[in-house]
């Protein structure tokens, strides 16, 4: 329990002490976002803000999830799952280097994306699956079932993690938005791992992950100090894809991937929300929101950036007490 405390509590002190010169460093390497023509105007003037804050939390999480794991298990859980996190952000690094440096607004290419997300996936899914202390069984939320997946566990992790990292990445449109919904998840999700642990199950995956979920909110927590509206620095892809490399990594580490659907429902329709809107246009040349993600559409319907926080907020709140529910200790 003290372990989950400080790692939320050093994470968060760590951010706060880094952004006074993380930031300053930022803008003299000149890595300012280069926006889009959205026809957003409020976006326009957020051109030259820096990116790449997300180091701060990566460095953070990072350091103090493998200080404050269990001794025992620090390089057999809790290392692979720091690393595959790492691998998720050092991605998103590079896509922030290309828009930042080479001003190309779209980053990577899709298909390098894909290719690495793949790679990354796969060898997280392995993991996982060949641990001893997670295997391929997974638990069913509202029920005391499991189900042991076999093989198939796999393909299966593999899509849920390559689903969760870009849908987290999409959330980051808004001043504050993907680190406020990630704090609250990643809190609930901590509380859950803690509640499993003294129900006595899975005890080296749950101790690991306690510490993980802390560390993660306590920097999401310190970076919002300078992303709150008006953001003073962006996460960039190097932080959306780290909170959503250690998201899906602690939920599998808990054989709780059902219960992203849930905890993650604003990742969710974020996701769909892109989707049914690139369909629609490919299919009926028709929008169906005024812009997506969903965020973009509030925003372009007058909704001020705050409220729209807010909102998100609250709902992912409220579906994390639903989550909770579902556990059957």
């Amino acid at each position: 329990m003290k372990s989950m405390l400080f790692a939320l509590l050093i994470a968060f002190l760590a951010v706060l002490a880094m952004g006074p010169f993380v930031i300053p460093l930022l803008r003299r390497l000149s890595f300012g976002a280069t926006e889009r023509d959205y026809g957003l105007d409020s976006h326009k003037k957020k051109a030259g803000t820096p990116i790449m804050g997300g180091v701060m939390m990566l460095l953070a999480l990072g350091v103090v999830s493998i200080v404050f794991a269990p001794a025992d298990t620090r390089w057999t859980v809790m290392l692979p799952m720091v690393l595959f996190t790492l691998g998720f952000s050092l991605l998103g690094l590079a896509d922030d280097v290309i828009k930042a440096v080479l001003k190309r607004p779209e980053g990577l290419m899709p298909w390098q994306k894909i290719v690495v997300q793949l790679l990354l996936s796969g060898g997280a899914a392995c993991f996982c699956y060949f641990s001893p202390c997670i295997g391929s069984a997974i638990y069913i939320p509202f029920t005391a079932l499991q189900w042991d997946m076999g093989w198939l566990y796999i393909p299966f992790a593999m899509f849920v993690i390559i689903a969760v990292v870009n849908s987290v990445n999409l959330l980051d449109g808004v001043d504050g938005l993907c680190s406020s919904v990630t704090t609250v998840v990643m809190l609930v999700l901590g509380l859950i791992a803690l509640f499993m642990n003294q129900a006595g199950l899975d005890a080296a995956a749950t101790s690991n992950v306690m510490v993980l979920c802390l560390a993660t909110a306590g920097a999401c927590m310190g970076f919002l100090r300078f992303n709150t509206y008006p953001a003073k620095v962006f996460m960039g892809d190097s932080g959306s894809f780290a909170l959503g490399g250690a998201y899906v990594m602690a939920s599998l580490a808990l054989r709780q991937p059902l219960l992203i659907v849930i905890m993650g429902i604003m990742y969710v329709l974020t996701s769909l929300s892109d989707i049914i809107q690139i369909g629609s246009i490919k299919l009926r040349h028709k929008k169906v929101f005024r812009m997506a993600p969903l965020h973009h559409h509030f925003e372009m319907g007058g909704v001020p950036e705050t409220r729209i926080v807010a909102m998100y907020t609250l709902v992912t709140a409220i579906a994390c007490a639903v989550a909770l529910l579902s556990l059957s200790l």
